[in-house]
């Protein structure tokens, strides 16, 4: 395993994040507490030192998971969850507003049977919340030793430019990284919130680094079938385009031209991309963790990145919504 610091907070960690969504019940791909603990476990094994978790994943199945499965081992991990999405039917019990964090941080600590989480994210911008109060709310759970750095995660770099700015003002810690979404077949990334990242010192973990499986390379304009597509609407609004496809071949020729495998490729690629930290990933198999690991040393060539380069198109904005997202909560609950 390779590793870096996460931004500028000095915290050493894996090149890889391990994304802990694909750990729950909330659908039928979804693995639960013994079938998660191998890939874990060897994903420790392997070096990753970073865990990436939110409230509302199978709404606090995940994080309850994520805290069985990495007891005993506090000292030597990097935990991140997040804020924002409903966890109840409460009027207040969704957004960014103080009642809101101040419980939802506490219960997430309950779940992961930590004292303190070391990132807390917001898990998209919500703009029904005063600039002010949000920085001051993040930033006193700093002071009450509940989390040692804030992070942001998807939103418009206006909306990020103005957030950081207001910290500033403030004399209150800034969000310390960004989670965007970003990989191969959508880089609208590129044009400001990178660039914003990097110039302000953010680590950069991208989620969605495999495009919800379809760089794995599964699938094809007349193949878009499996559990995955029919459980998760998501997978198939914000992919599955033409131009998707055609950057998808692009990934397979140099995949194939490298003997390496597609899903492997599109990760590689991920990770040459300057200012990136740790892509988080998601794994429900240890042939996909495997091949993960592996990626982290591939050293694609420029020649190899121009291919994928070109032959992407611009996209609409992708990500940004602040709809509840259903694919991640027990809608049992």
């Amino acid at each position: 395993m390779r590793y870096t610091k996460l931004g500028k907070t000095g915290i050493t960690v894996s090149r890889l994040c391990l994304g802990m969504m694909s750990f729950g019940n909330s659908q039928k791909w979804h693995l639960e507490l013994e079938d998660a603990r191998p890939l874990v476990e060897r994903a420790i094994d392997a070096g990753i030192n970073f865990f990436d978790t939110a409230n509302v994943y199978s709404r606090g199945r995940s994080e309850e998971i994520t805290g069985e499965l990495l007891s005993g081992r506090r000292d030597d991990v990097v935990v991140a969850t997040k804020v924002r999405f409903a966890m109840g039917d409460g009027v207040n019990q969704k957004g960014l507003n103080r009642y809101h964090i101040v419980r939802e941080i506490r219960n997430s600590l309950d779940r992961l049977n930590m004292d303190y989480v070391d990132l807390y994210q917001i898990h998209r911008y919500d703009n029904s919340v005063d600039n002010e109060f949000l920085m001051r709310t993040l930033n006193s759970l700093i002071d009450d030793g509940l989390t040692s750095h804030i992070g942001a995660s998807s939103m418009y770099a206006w909306q990020l430019a103005k957030l950081q700015f207001t910290a500033e003002r403030l004399g209150l810690e800034k969000f310390a990284t960004m989670q965007n979404h970003y990989n191969a077949i959508y880089r609208e990334e590129e044009r400001e919130v990178i660039p914003y990242c990097k110039d302000e010192g953010m680590g950069i973990i991208p989620w969605s680094p495999l495009g919800r499986g379809f760089l794995s390379g599964k699938y094809s304009p007349d193949n878009a079938k499996g559990a995955r597509v029919e459980s998760d609407p998501y997978l198939k609004q914000r992919y599955f385009k033409d131009n998707d496809f055609e950057v998808l071949a692009a990934v397979k020729e140099v995949a194939n031209n490298r003997g390496i495998s597609v899903a492997q490729t599109a990760l590689a690629w991920v990770l040459s991309r300057d200012g990136v930290t740790s892509p988080i990933v998601g794994v429900t198999k240890m042939t996909h963790l495997e091949e993960a690991i592996e990626a982290v040393e591939v050293e694609l060539k420029a020649d190899e990145i121009k291919l994928i380069d070109d032959a992407y198109k611009p996209h609409p904005i992708i990500g940004h919504s602040y709809d509840q997202p259903d694919t991640m909560i027990n809608k049992k609950s």
